[in-house]
């Protein structure tokens, strides 16, 4: 299957990828036989109903007088329910097995043990300061919507074009059970991603735009030398390194 070509298969899409990338739950479970690789392109959506959460948290935080760092830490936990930590158990995983096995088949084994390691730990923690840094500097709520929805959706635009452009590196599991994303898909999910940055403005959206790039290249050269392709793990943990790029410029452009 290819990309959304009517206006039920977009219905569709945006719903499969709502119900898979978050724990929102709509009252049908029927998507009109779409798999993610069809629906991946609707991956922003999912960010921008993250967003709207963890933009009510900070407001309602904001209207109680709390400080920012609390009202942030409140956000980052409102996102973080909204997805059931997803991708936060991604990029714990692939610390673990990237840097805690030193052959391929240990390190795919590391990424698919439930338990937590240091190097996951850490990682974890930093994600999360990191994070919580960023939000802390954007004043009032407006900022802060703008920055997540930004972060949220681009981060997930970038679903589609990782695993066309990366082969699995199982032969079973999510990412190869997902199957096969088209050039077209990757390309719309992209788009979308790119389109949501402009809520930092111009200069910021460009800004943005490059240093997703070098993440993209960056991560993705790492994935092929770790493991030669991507997992349900590795796209989850592109989703953080993503986020925190994009809340990285949203401190500077909307402080």
């Amino acid at each position: 299957m290819s990309g959304p070509s009517a206006p039920r298969q977009v219905l569709d899409d945006i719903g499969l990828s709502l119900v898979f990338f978050t724990r929102l739950r709509l009252p049908s479970s029927d998507f009109g036989g779409r798999s993610l690789a069809d629906a991946i392109w609707a991956a922003p959506f999912a960010g921008l109903a993250v967003a709207i959460i963890g933009a009510l948290a900070y407001a309602i935080a904001y209207s109680m007088g709390l400080a920012t760092g609390p009202a942030a830490a409140l956000t980052l936990a409102a996102t973080m329910l909204a997805t059931g930590c997803l991708h936060e158990d991604g990029l714990s995983d692939i610390a673990d097995g990237f840097w805690g096995g030193r052959t391929r088949d240990r390190k795919l084994e590391i990424m698919r043990d439930s338990r937590i390691g240091a190097y996951g730990a850490a990682a974890l923690g930093l994600s999360l300061l990191i994070r919580w840094s960023a939000l802390s500097e954007l004043a009032g709520p407006g900022h802060i919507f703008l920055a997540l929805l930004a972060a949220h959706a681009a981060s997930r635009g970038l679903f589609g074009a990782f695993m066309h452009l990366l082969p699995p590196a199982r032969s079973d599991g999510l990412s190869a059970n997902a199957g096969t994303v088209t050039t077209v898909t990757a390309i719309i999910g992209a788009a979308l991603g790119a389109v949501a940055l402009l809520a930092l403005g111009l200069g910021g959206a460009i800004a943005a735009l490059i240093l997703l790039g070098l993440v993209f290249a960056g991560f993705r050269a790492l994935c092929l030398s770790q493991i030669g392709g991507q997992t349900g793990d590795t796209i989850g943990a592109l989703q953080q390194l993503g986020e925190i790029a994009v809340l990285l410029v949203a401190s500077v452009c909307l402080s």
